[in-house]
């Protein structure tokens, strides 16, 4: 997120704090203010007159009780916290708060303006919305867009809801164009059209195209604020183009070089640095460039980026036309989303777009994400049951093989679950392609071996000496049930690991998301095939006994 100048205008959102809306006998307005009721000199002068107005309707006596009561219970939280106990100077929540009692707005300045704009930001989604808002107005510009880059998107959507078309327009036309994009993506179509028809005519059509293009595409994700250069420049000309375009830009430790909208090259700020002003820009500039096209998947953009370590990627049309590009913060985020997709389709859950933290979810939310996933393999163990039901016979001749059964299944699960999981991430970093089936078979049959029978002889072990010496004399043929117990798990961890490898590989062959195969479907399996094998080797070793 970038900010190019000007102030966030933000509405008086203010529900606790509201002091319009109850009447008197008089039929005035309850604590209606007027600016000359508060010292309006001691707020800050270059804060817009609007926004003025707010602040003084905002900050009366009645929100002052409440900014006391606020103070209180975050004192409480702090004087728990170890760390803040650890700074006496750290700025805290309720340090923030009693400036705003005490009317020291530009003392509040001063301080916020030391904090590292991730902290602030940290800070501010501490604070409830009303007293954010009020916050937020109060900073310094520079300080304010800054912040508001690191919020969570929770925060920032508390404060985008709350803005009035002009105040949107306002902060779209400050904020970097793909991020304005995205906001505007989780807008109603009614106010986006609005906004639009309200912002400059280059933000329109800038913002028309990026969002035309399908969401999960990396044309959706660039920004087409960059540092163009053109052949024939010097590097003292790049320089002077460097300032004058890198406010807007959105990085300039990469520069383009273009002509006519195809991008010839790339050139470092660092390579410039390094290099004598007379150089013309052609002789360090790289022509061996890698880009994508606007219709890549993102993920794709993103590993592509992590394999070259870049910091941008140039994006081109389907002409070939250089369009924008797309910057590390961006990939990052794409690569979290992904992981986090895959991490919550191999617990069962199902992905939900609008989900956020686990707090800022709601209980429906997380309750819709688990419920399908936990029906479909409540009901696939049907078959484990079933398999269960058709050996009972040798429950009833054999009791203690009953025992032996949940942990014959679990470990077997996890096994299937430790290769499946390296298999997605294989496939998710192009580590492992369908086309190495063969190769991961072969490899799996041989680590499946060793753990199969290091696990299966210590097993066995483990239960010849329990049930000869602890519970000496109530088993007959303890040794078969220990060579039972031990090939059984021999055979159902290497049976673990080939369906946990394959299934992987052959969802990713089909189409079909990997992650999806990992630990919803193994499980079933890996459980029902388990328990066929250990009643099949039971059956043959205690064949005289069933």
């Amino acid at each position: 997120m970038r900010a190019v100048g000007g102030a966030f205008v933000l509405p008086c959102t203010n529900r606790r704090n509201t002091v319009g809306g109850t009447q008197n006998g008089n039929g005035r307005k309850k604590n209606e203010l007027t600016e000359a009721a508060l010292p309006v000199q001691e707020l800050p002068a270059d804060i817009p007159d609007e926004v003025r107005q707010k602040l003084v309707r905002d900050l009366n006596e009645e929100a002052t009780e409440d900014l006391k009561q606020d103070i209180r219970e975050a004192e409480k939280e702090e004087a728990r916290d170890e760390e803040v106990k650890a700074d006496p100077e750290m700025l805290t929540k309720s340090r923030l708060l009693k400036m705003l009692v005490k009317k020291q707005y530009v003392k509040l300045r001063e301080v916020t303006e030391e904090e590292q704009p991730a902290d602030l930001a940290e800070l501010l989604e501490e604070l409830d919305e009303n007293n954010r808002l009020v916050v937020f107005r109060l900073l310094k510009k520079e300080v304010a867009t800054e912040a508001f880059a690191y919020m969570s998107d929770e925060a920032r959507d508390d404060l985008v809801n709350a803005f009035s078309d002009v105040e949107l327009v306002s902060a779209i036309e400050e904020m970097s164009l793909d991020d304005a994009a995205d906001l505007l993506e989780d807008m109603p179509a009614g106010v986006v059209k609005r906004v639009l028809e309200k912002s400059s005519k280059q933000t329109r059509e800038s913002l028309n195209k990026l969002l035309n293009y399908p969401e999960s595409s990396a044309g959706s994700l660039m920004t087409p604020e960059y540092v163009r250069l053109r052949e024939d420049m010097t590097v003292a000309q790049a320089f002077e183009a460097i300032r004058k375009q890198g406010e807007n830009a959105e990085t300039v430790y990469t520069c383009y070089v273009v002509e006519r909208n195809r991008l010839k090259g790339v050139v470092s700020a660092r390579s410039l640095l390094l290099s004598e002003p007379h150089t013309p820009v052609t002789e360090i500039m790289d022509d061996n460039v890698v880009t994508v096209k606007v219709t890549d998947d993102q993920e794709y953009v993103a590993r592509e980026m992590q394999r070259y370590d870049f910091t941008a990627m140039p994006v081109l049309d389907n002409e070939g036309m250089f369009v924008g590009i797309i910057t590390i913060d961006d990939a990052i985020d794409v690569l979290t989303d992904e992981s986090t997709e895959d991490m919550q389709k191999m617990a069962a859950i199902l992905p939900d777009d609008d989900a956020t933290t686990y707090f800022g979810t709601s209980v429906w939310t997380h309750a819709k994400q688990r419920i399908p996933w936990l029906l479909i393999l409540m009901l696939s163990a049907t078959f484990t049951g079933m398999v269960t039901t058709h050996y009972e016979e040798a429950f009833v001749s054999l009791p203690l093989l009953v025992s032996f059964m949940p942990m014959l299944m679990d470990t077997a699960g996890n096994c299937g679950n430790q290769i499946s999981t390296l298999m997605v991430r294989g496939l998710a970093l192009g580590e492992v392609e369908p086309a190495d089936f063969l190769k991961v078979l072969a490899k799996e049959l041989r680590v499946s071996a060793i753990v199969g029978a290091v696990l299966g002889v210590v097993n066995g072990l483990r239960i010849y000496l329990m049930y000869t010496f602890i519970f000496a004399g109530q088993y007959d043929n303890v040794m078969g049930y220990a060579i039972v117990v031990s090939v059984s798990l021999f055979f159902s961890v290497i049976l673990a690991k080939l369906v946990g490898g394959m299934l992987p590989l052959a969802a990713k062959k089909l189409g079909a998301d990997p992650a999806i195969m990992a630990t919803p479907f193994i499980t079933t399996i890996v459980d029902a095939c388990s328990l066929i094998l250990y009643f099949q080797i039971a059956q043959v070793v205690f064949r005289n006994m069933m």
